[in-house]
């Protein structure tokens, strides 16, 4: 592995911050959340059109940029450090690599390019609240989360040359405002059981959708239901590689949200360590006393540890090693703990709703509800590494 950037990935991150730094301060941030979009369509826009974020990964040939998830990966510590929001995670990182996938040539032809300009965003909807299970994080995806036959998840059936669906998906990031829906659903019998993936229109008859409440507004969520809604079968109806491409997703996406982690965890610090600079008390700035530093000294370690995690889960992405749990899991603790330490020591304007320290804090749990928690994110990556075999214990 080279440790070092090259200077195209530099270039992306360099010009990603400038535009992020004029175009999503803090008040332009608290003003996009409460848009019902959840998001600037016009940042989403300069970031599609001006920069080419959603068609970063994607191959030239079906109108993306050409590079590989790694510079996708990178990009995400970016709009990780002003908690962003936009449909990159939901549409880029989640949705786009299983068209490709999986998809079809007429299927990936038609979509890919409308994905790779922004001028489609997709979501990502699984049964329930089981999206982690499903993108293999916290435990294997080989279950019956998509509904294994039994009431709840969420239902296909043939009718004709088509399917229907019915069901519903809790925890869809976007899912509110995405044209199109890449649903998770349960097909066929006892004997032929198996999970596909099929692609709903955003406007399609018997579909319902509302964002939901959420602790963190940065990232929307919606709940979906389908109610004997008209949908594509994506790909193949055999099923042959479902699951795989699902659990490669899950590790890209661990990847991608480590970075964001990382990005928001060291603005979080940075900032922290700007107040206390200025911030005086007993007659002397607060970041002079040797208490403090240790606390900031103690985070840093963290960020920088996490940092590295980050990195090689991003480099990873591409050679076949899946680390992304792991990276995962430290960046959400060194993000946790930095944003802790930042609304602590803001004192008492810290845990204000005028404060940006909130957003960052939140950001934390809510990934890690999302797609942790953090101990069985180790949990899992233990598992599949057979860490901890059982042994024969002899007297």
């Amino acid at each position: 592995m080279d440790a070092s950037f090259t200077a195209e990935q530099d270039e992306i991150r360099r010009t990603l911050r400038e535009l992020l730094n004029k175009r999503c301060g803090y008040e332009e941030l608290r003003a996009a959340v409460d848009l019902p979009l959840g998001h600037d369509p016009a940042l989403w826009t300069a970031l599609a059109r001006q920069l080419g974020l959603p068609g970063l990964a994607l191959p030239e040939a079906y109108g993306g940029v050409g590079c590989s998830a790694t510079e996708l990966v990178l990009a995400c510590e970016e709009t990780g450090r002003s908690l962003a929001p936009s449909p990159l995670l939901a549409s880029a990182v989640l949705a786009a690599p299983l068209v490709l996938a999986l998809g079809t040539d007429a299927q990936r032809a038609d979509l890919l390019p409308r994905l790779a300009t922004g001028d489609l965003t997709a979501a990502l909807a699984v049964p329930g609240t089981a999206l982690a299970t499903a993108l293999a994080l916290t435990g294997d995806n080989g279950g019956e989360w998509a509904g294994g036959g039994r009431a709840g998840g969420v239902q296909a059936r043939r009718v004709g040359e088509g399917w229907r669906l019915y069901g519903q998906a809790d925890q869809v990031l976007d899912g509110h405002s995405a044209r199109l829906l890449v649903v998770a659903a349960h097909a066929g019998g006892f004997a032929r059981s198996r999970t596909l993936f099929f692609l709903v229109e955003g406007e399609a008859d018997g579909l319902v959708r509302a964002r939901q409440t959420t602790l963190d507004a940065t990232r929307p969520q919606a709940r979906v239901q389908l109610r004997d809604v008209d949908a594509e079968l994506l790909g193949e109806e055999d099923g042959h590689g479902v699951l795989g491409a699902l659990s490669t997703v899950g590790d890209l996406a661990a990847a991608a949200l480590a970075c964001e982690a990382v990005g928001a965890a060291d603005r979080a610090l940075e900032r922290t360590v700007e107040y206390v600079k200025q911030r005086e008390q007993f007659g002397r700035a607060i970041g002079s006393f040797q208490a403090v530093k240790h606390r900031l000294a103690d985070v840093y370690v963290q960020v920088q540890a996490a940092r590295s995690a980050a990195y090689y889960a991003a480099w990873a992405t591409v050679h076949g090693e899946r680390v992304g749990g792991v990276a995962l899991a430290q960046a959400l603790e060194a993000l946790r703990d930095s944003a802790a330490e930042g609304i602590q020591l803001h004192g008492g304007i810290g845990f204000t709703w005028e404060h940006e320290a909130h957003l960052y804090f939140k950001r934390a749990c809510g990934d890690e509800l999302l797609f942790g928690p953090v101990h069985r994110l180790r949990a899992h990556a233990a598992d599949a590494a057979r860490l901890f075999l059982d042994a024969e214990v002899t007297v």
